[in-house]
């Protein structure tokens, strides 16, 4: 594991300086109520409720725990350099979305798929393309961030709501995030557990297609739900505005395919990315004839259409890279809290104790469970949802006679689908930000980030695709004939 996410386990925490487990539970529920004030009693935006928390745990931990300034200012600047490729890639998005707009890209995507899309097999489509394309790139991020943003404007354009269709997009994205071995994600969880990449992608195989297959029929049952609610005009007349607007042309399609080119070669999200923001510029100039100074003043202060169609506007508005300072804030805010709960030794501590719940293979899954998901939510960083339970939890599935693919599929199928549910962690703020609808909006037709780890819980209470290191395995409390590696093992 890279230093890049490197953390403190509670035994290497001095005794003296550790918290205990009420102390440790005081700022969290201090962020938790925070919070909730902020923003479900007085509506307001993450970051100054955030801001409140980085505060009153500041103060706690100062006066309390005796951590020195320094101290809480290295956590924060620590949990804020491990987000740093988060903040890189909102900005970039940002700037991406609105030159693949101005170039035509994401019109002509809107354009063709109305016409070849319908309501009925519109949301279970979005999941499988989805799923399919970022298990090709391995980056859930990417495929949001771009072909995602254009599945927002098909679905509005066939009449469907914004959080049905980004709800299906997080399910593709997520679903073939976790198979991908070109996943960053996926590399982590087998690095940290100390399994092997295709041992872990084979464990969680099971798991992952059935919650998707769920999924994909769900989406079936919303768009047989929504079909004939279209106008029968509606189609006709947003690809008029689209045409009037912007030369739609399949050439327009340049900067999709030089970004997802350089993902499936193996290029990183940030360079990737960049590279489609620079194709996005050379189509807009190219293809539209936009001056060079616009191109780029585009990409800095985002677009702002009039194809004469009020609807089409507002799909095809974007903030460009300034617009991304939003985003940008709700993460920085929620990185440092979390590297504050890190250096304080809060998120050690609470780890510690969870593992101490776990008896036998049902308990150590579900508390593995609830360890990731606890973890998105207090570092605000899927990265630590994986690392913590992943390194803390280890020796427990050792003495429990587990496989360590077990542990590796249990923090994956519960921390990286899960930090899209919660609105301040880093998944979430880039979902909600680039494909412009709510977490809370979006959450109830996310069905993967419930499936996954409810499945993951299944597992473990009935024994299904937990693998033991021996076949016989009485000792550790299951019958034989459920300690033999299953089609989920290695």
């Amino acid at each position: 594991m890279s230093d890049e996410y490197s953390v403190r386990l509670y035994d290497e925490i001095d005794p003296e300086n550790r918290p205990s487990l009420l102390e440790a539970l005081i700022p969290v529920v201090g962020m938790i109520g925070f919070l909730a004030i902020g923003i479900g009693i007085y509506g307001m935006d993450p970051q100054f409720p955030l801001f409140w928390g980085i505060t009153f745990t500041g103060l706690f931990s100062y006066y309390r725990f005796d951590t020195s300034w320094k101290e809480l200012y290295d956590g924060i600047s620590g949990g804020i350099v491990m987000g740093m490729q988060v903040i890189f890639i909102l900005f970039i998005v940002y700037a991406l979305i609105a030159t693949w707009i101005h170039a035509g890209t994401i019109p002509m995507l809107m354009y063709y798929g109305l016409e070849l899309l319908t309501p009925a097999i519109f949301l279970p489509m979005t999941a499988i393309i989805t799923a399919v394309i970022t298990f090709a790139i391995g980056s859930s991020w990417t495929a949001a961030g771009t072909l995602g943003v254009a599945f927002i404007g098909i679905g509005s354009g066939l009449g469907l709501p914004e959080p049905m269709t980004a709800g299906a997009i997080l399910s593709g994205a997520y679903a073939g995030d976790k198979q991908s071995p070109l996943s960053d994600t996926t590399n982590l969880a087998a690095a940290v557990t100390d399994t092997d990449l295709y041992d872990h992608i084979n464990a969680m195989r099971n798991g992952t297609v059935l919650a998707f297959v769920i999924c994909v029929f769900l989406y079936a049952v919303l768009g047989i739900r929504a079909s004939g609610s279209i106008p029968v005009d509606r189609v006709a007349e947003i690809q008029t505005a689209l045409t009037g607007a912007y030369h739609i042309t399949p050439l327009s399609l340049f900067p999709l395919v030089v970004t997802f080119a350089l993902a499936i070669y193996g290029v990183s999200a940030i360079p990737a990315l960049g590279a489609g923001v620079f194709s996005g510029a050379i189509t807009s100039y190219a293809l539209q004839g936009s001056a060079f100074d616009a191109v780029w003043a585009v990409a800095q202060s985002g677009t702002e259409p009039e194809t004469g169609l009020a609807v089409v506007d507002g799909l095809l508005e974007s903030g460009g890279m300034i617009g991304g300072a939003w985003a940008v804030t709700i993460a920085i805010s929620a990185l440092a809290l979390g590297g504050m709960f890190e250096r304080t030794g809060v998120i050690a501590v609470l780890a510690h104790h969870l593992g101490r719940l776990a008896q036998g293979a049902a308990s150590l899954t579900g508390v593995t469970a609830v360890s990731a998901i606890s973890m998105n939510a207090l570092a605000a960083e899927q990265y630590i949802s994986i690392v913590v339970p992943g390194i803390t939890l280890g020796e427990l599935y050792e003495e429990k006679g587990l496989k360590s693919e077990n542990l590796s599929r249990a923090v994956e199928a519960s921390g990286t689908v899960t930090s899209a549910l919660i609105p301040w962690n880093s998944g979430a703020v880039f979902m909600a930000g680039t494909l412009g609808v709510g977490t809370f909006q979006y959450a109830p037709y996310y069905f993967l980030g419930f499936l996954s780890p409810l499945i993951l819980v299944v597992m473990g209470l009935t024994g299904w695709n937990i693998t033991y290191q021996q076949a016989d395995a009485t000792d550790a409390g299951v019958p034989t004939e459920e300690a033999t590696p299953t089609a989920g093992g290695k």
